[in-house]
């Protein structure tokens, strides 16, 4: 078995054997079975706009083909999880998002039959409570963006990309294609699930965990810890005491109320830098024109990304959690907060394209303690509310707006997609003065790089708060807190940032937990 390299496609050439037997400057009867490993879209250049692919192929006499220069012998680099027999004791996992779920999914498999706890609906009540929500304006505080099945990724655009460079990540795009992910998410070299194939994917993997043993306790929010000799020996929840060895913390970076409990308790945790912002929100068509650089590429190929970044003095921004062709949500769990959310489904097709424009916020800018960074979140959050004005309504400035200063009063071009409803206005009085001069910095930078980007009528919607987790429950090698039997994991602890890395963070945990045997 061969791989090819940097094979250049048309984007409407789907010949693979064709390009393949081009590439190797021989016959396509030579070429046996193939595969897309990766493929990618260069639109860099406005007159060669094309994929880029990497191939398996068995080929006849594949050793002749070795000293083409795109060509080397594919070596597989597999990952198989160390599935064994467990030991037989009590694991409780808190929250069912990425983390909590596959680190649930791999113990299970090992016959340790974890429960796990939700505070939130499985994902199919979870939806009817967020669809509520849009249409009513009436929240459900333990049921929303933030909290119920599948964790904050449900209701996103569902990107599985991350900066880390880990044989695990195969492993992890096959499981979601074994529970209902569409099958190119193995090789595209930026894969997105969609909310609406993720309602399905969580399901799959909550009904795998059940079926080995595992158990699911919904609208169940934990409240406390019960140590001995300072280890756990129980949960307390809403709903009563669940006696355990092991409790994994996986509850994301919305459960302010267990960091809360988890810092009385005497958990070690530190601060660690975030960020605030806004949506922006530009066409659809906009975006593709920017970035495709004609109107033919434009209305023909998928909608188009981006991701910029900028720094002035010590102080960063960034655009995060681009959401082509996607909507603008609330993504509140508190009550008189207002959040903001990018969601996106499969087929990217929606009228406007958005991404979180964020300020980064640094340890040293929170005054106090690790919960002093959390209220420095709902500040804004409250704040937000207010200048909303009811429902939950978001605040909204057109960009030109922002950057005179002036108050926005209606819309231009561009229709906010924001649920349940928003309010024009100004921004200014709802983030901090730092954050407000380094969005204006970043708007004026990201446009000398992708010319359109800073135009007028593209909106701002407040406040993104929630990219990150504001502090990080602190744990050794084997996992654990300074209260044995405590794992804290993903991204509500401080050791992810996005389904991919929270996912990976899941496994890791199960695997430290198995070494013990």
């Amino acid at each position: 078995m061969i791989k090819i390299s940097n094979i250049k496609l048309s984007p409407f050439d789907d010949n693979y054997k064709k390009a393949i037997a081009k590439a190797l400057k021989t016959t396509e009867e030579n070429i046996l079975n193939t595969e897309l490993l990766r493929k990618s879209l260069d639109c860099r250049k406005r007159d060669f706009i094309h994929y880029v692919c990497t191939f398996k192929a068995e080929v006849k006499n594949e050793k002749k083909f070795l000293n083409l220069s795109n060509v080397s012998l594919y070596e597989e680099e597999s990952y198989t999880f160390p599935y064994t027999q467990g030991k037989d004791e009590k694991i409780v996992i808190a929250g069912s998002g990425p983390a909590g779920l596959f680190c649930g999914l791999m113990l299970a498999r090992c016959n340790m039959k974890p429960i796990i706890l939700e505070r939130g609906e499985k994902v199919e009540d979870r939806k009817t409570s967020i669809d509520t929500f849009f249409r009513t304006g009436k929240l459900n505080l333990d049921s929303n963006i933030q909290f119920g099945e599948g964790g904050a990724g449900t209701f996103s655009d569902g990107k599985l990309t991350c900066g880390l460079n880990n044989k695990k990540i195969p492993f992890v795009l096959d499981e979601f294609v074994k529970h209902g992910a569409p099958e190119e998410i193995k090789y595209l070299a930026k894969p997105h699930i969609g909310t609406d194939y993720l309602y399905t994917t969580v399901k799959n993997i909550r009904e795998e965990i059940i079926s080995l043993g595992g158990e699911f306790l919904f609208s169940t929010t934990l409240k406390d810890i019960v140590t001995e000799n300072n280890k756990i020996i129980a949960v307390v929840t809403d709903k009563g005491t669940i006696e355990c060895d092991k409790l994994i913390l996986a509850t994301g970076h919305s459960s302010r109320d267990t960091y809360r409990m988890l810092y009385e308790k005497g958990v070690e945790m530190e601060k660690k830098p975030f960020s605030v912002g806004v949506r922006i929100e530009h066409k659809r068509k906009h975006i593709n024109l920017i970035q495709y650089k004609s109107d033919k590429w434009a209305e023909t190929l998928p909608a188009a990304d981006y991701k910029l970044s900028c720094h002035k003095d010590d102080r960063g921004a960034y655009t995060f959690c681009m959401c082509p062709g996607g909507v603008v949500v609330c993504g509140s769990s508190g009550e008189r907060q207002v959040v903001t959310n990018g969601m996106s489904y499969f087929a990217r097709d929606k009228e406007n394209s958005n991404a979180a424009l964020l300020v980064s916020v640094l340890p040293e800018d929170i005054k106090g303690s690790v919960i002093d960074a959390i209220k420095f979140q709902e500040d804004l959050e409250e704040k937000a509310f207010v200048k909303g004005g009811e429902n939950y309504f978001a605040p909204v400035q057109l960009v030109g707006d922002f950057l005179e200063d002036k108050e926005s009063t209606d819309c231009g071009s561009v229709t906010p997609s924001y649920l349940p409803g928003i309010k024009y206005t100004s921004l200014k009085g709802v983030l901090p003065d730092f954050v407000i001069e380094m969005l204006k910095y970043a708007i004026k930078d990201f446009d000398t790089k992708m010319k359109g980007f800073n135009f007028k009528d593209a909106v701002l919607t407040g406040v993104e708060t929630r990219s990150s987790a504001p502090l990080r429950i602190l744990r050794d090698e084997t996992f654990q807190s300074n209260i044995k039997g405590l794992f804290p994991i993903g991204e509500g602890a401080g050791y992810a940032g996005g389904i991919m890395s929270a996912s990976l963070d899941g496994i890791n945990c199960a695997e430290k937990i198995l070494h013990e045997n």
